[in-house]
Parts: C-alpha cells; sequence; structure tokens
C-alpha cells in the first residue's frame, strides 16, 4: 500500500461526510482527524457543537455482523462493563451505509490507550477480573436472546506441519517476486527459513485433537490494548466489538495475555500470572484449559503468517511491525515452552 493509498484511506470522504453529518444530526463539524491507533478499521475523531465523537468505518467485518454485534452493547452497559453505546442515526439503525462503506459513531470515551506491560499489577489483576466479568456478561446476554446460543460443540483446526511448510514455501516465494528487496524482505526471507527449522523440530508438540479444553461462549474476540481505555487507573471504555464470537474462554483470556504482556520479543510472565489471577478470581477456569489454550495458541503462531500475508498478497504493509515483533515473541516463547505453559497454569 503506497504512502498515496494510505493518505487517500485516512481521509473522510466529502460526500460520505455531509451524509453522515445528516443522518446523526451533528450539524457543523468543526474539525475532524484521524486515529492512528486501529490497525484493521479506519477510525477519526470529529468535534461538533454537540461535542466530540469517535467515526468508525469498518471494512473488515460484514454490516449485518456489525449491527448484531453492536446491539448486545446496552446489556452489557446494565452488565456494568464500560463500554460505549453507538449513536442511533435518523434512520433508526446504529450502522449507516454510505455508497460502499459502513459507519457507526460514538460519543468520545475520555482515556488513554496503555500497554500491557505499562499497568501496575494491581491494575493487571483487575483487567482479568473484567474480562472474566465481560465472559459472564456476554453468557446472560445469551440467556436473554440478545445473543444466540452457542453450539453444543466445539472445534479448533489444528495446521499440520505439512501445510506450514506449504505456507512458508508459497510467501517464499511471493517475497521473491513481490518484495522489492529492502530490509523487511531480508527479515521476511529470514523469518520464514527459521521457522521451516523451528516446524521440523518441534512438529510433535502440536496440540493433539481439534477439541479445545473447557468452556466456551461468546467472547470479545480482541481485547487488548489497542482497544482498551484508562483514566485515572480505572478502566474506562472496552472498544472495537467488530470480533464478537464464540470461541473458548481459554483462548481469549491467553491470547489476551500474549498481546498485552508479550511485548519487544518476551512474555512478562510475572504480570501473565496476575492477569490469569485475576480472572480466575471471578470464573475459576481449570489450569488444563488454560495450558490447553496456551499450546494451542503457540501452535497458531508457530503455523500462521497472517502479517506477511497482508504484506505479499494484499499489498498492505500496515501490520508489518506486528510481524517482527511476533516472530522475535514466537522464538522466545518455544525456548521456554515449559516456563511460559506453567505460568498460565498457575505455577509461576
Amino acid at each position: 500500500m503506497t504512502n498515496a493509498h494510505v493518505a487517500s484511506r485516512h481521509r473522510i470522504p466529502s460526500d460520505d461526510l455531509a451524509e453522515l453529518i445528516k443522518e446523526f444530526v451533528l450539524g457543523d463539524v468543526v474539525a475532524w482527524h484521524h486515529l492512528a491507533d486501529g490497525l484493521m478499521n479506519v477510525n477519526w475523531r470529529l468535534d461538533t457543537p454537540a461535542g466530540p465523537f469517535a467515526l468508525k468505518r469498518v471494512t473488515d467485518v460484514p454490516l449485518d455482523r456489525l449491527r448484531r454485534n453492536l446491539a448486545v452493547l446496552p446489556a452489557l452497559v446494565e452488565a456494568g462493563i464500560p463500554v460505549i453505546v453507538p449513536v442511533v442515526a435518523s434512520s433508526g439503525g446504529v450502522v449507516v451505509e454510505v455508497g460502499e462503506s459502513g459507519y457507526c459513531l460514538f460519543p468520545w470515551a475520555q482515556g488513554a490507550h496503555v500497554r500491557g506491560v505499562d499497568l501496575p499489577h494491581a491494575q493487571v489483576r483487575r483487567l482479568g477480573a473484567v474480562l472474566a466479568k465481560l465472559h459472564l456478561a456476554l453468557g446472560h446476554a445469551v440467556e436473554t436472546g440478545v445473543l444466540s446460543a452457542v453450539p453444543d460443540s466445539l472445534t479448533a483446526d489444528v495446521i499440520t506441519p505439512e501445510r506450514a511448510s506449504e505456507k512458508t514455501d508459497r510467501l517464499t516465494a511471493a517475497a521473491r517476486a513481490n518484495g522489492t528487496g529492502d530490509a523487511f524482505d531480508a527479515a521476511a526471507l529470514e523469518a520464514l527459513a527459521k521457522r521451516r527449522e523451528l516446524l521440523a523440530e518441534y512438529a510433535a508438540l502440536r496440540p493433539e485433537g481439534d477439541v479445545p479444553a473447557g468452556p466456551y461462549g461468546w467472547t470479545h474476540g480482541d481485547f487488548q490494548y489497542r482497544n482498551l481505555l484508562w483514566a485515572d487507573g480505572e478502566l474506562t471504555a472496552v472498544l472495537d466489538w467488530d470480533r464478537l464470537g464464540v470461541r473458548p474462554y481459554a483462548e481469549e483470556v491467553v491470547r489476551t495475555a500474549q498481546v498485552q504482556f508479550g511485548v519487544e520479543g518476551v512474555f512478562d510472565l510475572e504480570r501473565v500470572a496476575a492477569f490469569v489471577s485475576g480472572y480466575r478470581s471471578v470464573v475459576p477456569l481449570e489450569p488444563t484449559a488454560l495450558l490447553d489454550g496456551a499450546r494451542r495458541l503457540w501452535w497458531k503462531r508457530m503455523t500462521d503468517f497472517w502479517q506477511l500475508e497482508f504484506h505479499y498478497d494484499r499489498g498492505d504493509h500496515s501490520c508489518d511491525d506486528l510481524f517482527i515483533a511476533d516472530e522475535a515473541l514466537l522464538h522466545w516463547w518455544t525456548e521456554r515452552l515449559d516456563e511460559v505453559e506453567r505460568t498460565f497454569g498457575g505455577a509461576l
């Protein structure tokens, strides 16, 4: 994605803005600016006579699913979860379609995005408790009919080493064909070569079976610092409900811990332990489920190359930095697999 494409993506088309002002009855928009924290969708702050708002253009989630997801937010507010309910447009919906784009608008939420490793341990533990309360609240939303019932069974695909190796071969060819020979291409080719070695060495440790351990239900799907706001030591908002879906609870606990506390190529294991302890103080998730979730996420990271697929297949370079960081963490994690899993299991 070129700089010109990036700049264009960050602008609100004037015709779209005019229609949104009408639909959301905003009056004059005094000023607006792009918010750089989001990775997938595009977000802006709008300053209006009625106050500031956050405008979101959704590009990677079907709009019917987005409407379903946003419909659960009022129930979460009633349950005490800090979420921001979207503004209802004059047409009666919370998602406005303009041309080929879907937009939703939220009152501006105060607070700042804080990396997990920058949170004091007490806040880390409280964050784990909030995630557990969120899972309980989503379960209650099923009971009240706001969300559909969860399926009777749940499976998770375990990528074989052979499939992962095929993907490394394809992406290696793509890097050589579509790359420009810059530093990222060199790093990607080196990482792919090392990944082949890891796959060969650790294939026997991949998860067994396609049925995850432990309970499952509706989950946020991307509960991490880019979607959390803090102010005065308190969590003020859980944002971005695009990926609401049914998953093992342990999967979300482990993934959140990885994104929050797997920073600069290492896990902050003390914070991981505090986060898991906070969660289990509300929902007593069994250590066996957490161990299974940790092993499955490790293998998923071992066999996943989504940032490289964005880069070479889509020409989207917005997640390049994530690939470099995640690759370093994967190697650190693999070398200390037992220690990391003991932490998730509560034996730090």
